[in-house]
């Protein structure tokens, strides 16, 4: 009972920092559905609410009606229902204030080869592709260099493939993407190609990026006393299905699921 006790009071800590961090940065944070807001007018406590965002991203608000707030920054859905107010001709100047309850909408699912999968809230509109991935304690050592994201993207559906390295090591930075709410992040296995024959240790082995034959004899520890590297067999599964059985050179790359056996030698 101890035990779980900490575990709410460390959940709870968890959910009032992340409503904090909202609260610190509210003029960016892009309110969505599921979120629980206050909204508050000076001097106004009859005007005061408690509501949540609809799926489609509204709430219905006294004197106004529905206001679409979805996808809106704070600062600006106060501005909105400010608007509204002032041009009703129900209040003059008013001053509008919402706060955070609860942050639900908004949120990444990040999936696969990570550390943590789950979802995770956009704290704020700058939220880019490697900050969520840190967030998920980034891609496993069996994740793949590409992920892909998924998502909606003025009213269609998006789907692109992003070589995370090449963000920073060829300065690529305009494919480290900014996030929406509904994004998902999805880190697949690493392709991997397999060594048997006379080696030192068959088995398969991930895909190193341009890895050539010699560099997958070395990780597989390299031939043994009666193995031979000129006498290599690849065997290599086209489109169409069939398999292609070729004799590689030492300078050829490796691709996905390859299969290379290594002779006997003849001497």
């Amino acid at each position: 009972m101890k035990k779980l006790t900490q575990l709410f009071a460390i959940g709870l800590l968890g959910l009032s920092s992340l409503i904090a961090q909202a609260q610190d940065g509210k003029a960016d944070y892009p309110l969505g559905a599921g979120d629980t807001i206050k909204v508050q007018v000076f001097q106004n406590p009859d005007l005061t609410i408690e509501t949540r965002v609809s799926e489609s991203g509204i709430i219905t608000y006294p004197l106004i009606g529905a206001v679409p707030l979805g996808g809106l920054s704070v600062a600006a859905a106060e501005k909105k229902i400010a608007d509204a107010l002032q041009a009703g001709g129900f209040i003059q100047k008013p001053q509008v204030n919402i706060a955070l309850i609860q942050i639900r909408g908004n949120q990444v699912s990040v999936l696969g080869q990570v550390a943590r999968p789950g979802r995770f809230p956009l704290e704020t509109v700058n939220t880019r592709l490697s900050d969520m991935l840190a967030n998920a304690g980034g891609a496993t050592n069996a994740g793949d260099d590409v992920v892909i994201v998924t998502g909606v993207r003025d009213g269609k559906v998006f789907r692109k493939e992003i070589d995370i390295p090449s963000i920073f090591l060829n300065d690529k930075a305009q494919d480290n993407l900014l996030l929406q709410g509904g994004d998902t992040i999805y880190v697949h296995r690493a392709p991997v190609f397999f060594i048997y024959g006379e080696v030192q240790r068959p088995g398969s082995f991930r895909i190193e990026r341009d890895m050539t034959i010699m560099q997958a004899l070395a990780q597989g520890g390299g031939p043994n006393a009666r193995g031979s590297e000129k006498r290599l067999r690849l065997h290599r599964k086209l489109p169409n299905g069939s398999v292609q059985q070729i004799e590689p050179q030492l300078t050829d790359t490796v691709q996905a699921n390859d299969v290379l056996y290594v002779k006997e030698s003849i001497f």
